[in-house]
């Protein structure tokens, strides 16, 4: 980890560090067990943990953050469909925002395999062109 994206996970606060560093780890699984995703970077893009796919541009930036209401999330384009289809995809049991986020009160949530299912997707966004919406 480059001390910059370190220096931002320390700064959130302890849970939601746990939270966020658990999908940081997940990140990584998904991208080592996905044909065509290649290396991730991870690097700061406004202020928050990011997740490219530099080599293959098979993905939508993925990004982890603290948002204003509390908790911790997982961030995604929001002209994207990853959100929509998500939701679509896990049910209604999860708290969205809008088409830019997943978020979460507790850390055990993060192992959902619907949250591994998101990560895929956004991963490999742009090997599935009919997906985007702008």
């Amino acid at each position: 980890m480059k001390n910059d994206v370190a220096a931002a996970f320390a700064a959130f606060p302890p849970q939601a560090r746990a939270g966020l560093l658990a999908l940081r780890e997940q990140i990584f699984a998904v991208a080592s067990e996905t044909p065509g995703v290649g290396r991730v970077s991870e690097e700061l893009r406004w202020g928050q943990p990011a997740y490219l796919t530099p080599e293959t541009k098979s993905g939508s930036t993925v990004r982890l953050g603290v948002p204003k209401t509390g908790g911790f999330a997982l961030y995604v384009h929001c002209r994207t469909r990853l959100i929509h289809d998500f939701c679509a995809m896990a049910g209604p049991t999860w708290q969205v925002e809008g088409t830019r986020a997943v978020l979460f009160a507790d850390k055990d949530q993060t192992s959902d395999p619907a949250i591994r299912d998101l990560i895929r997707n956004a991963l490999t966004y742009h090997r599935h062109p009919a997906r985007s919406t702008g």
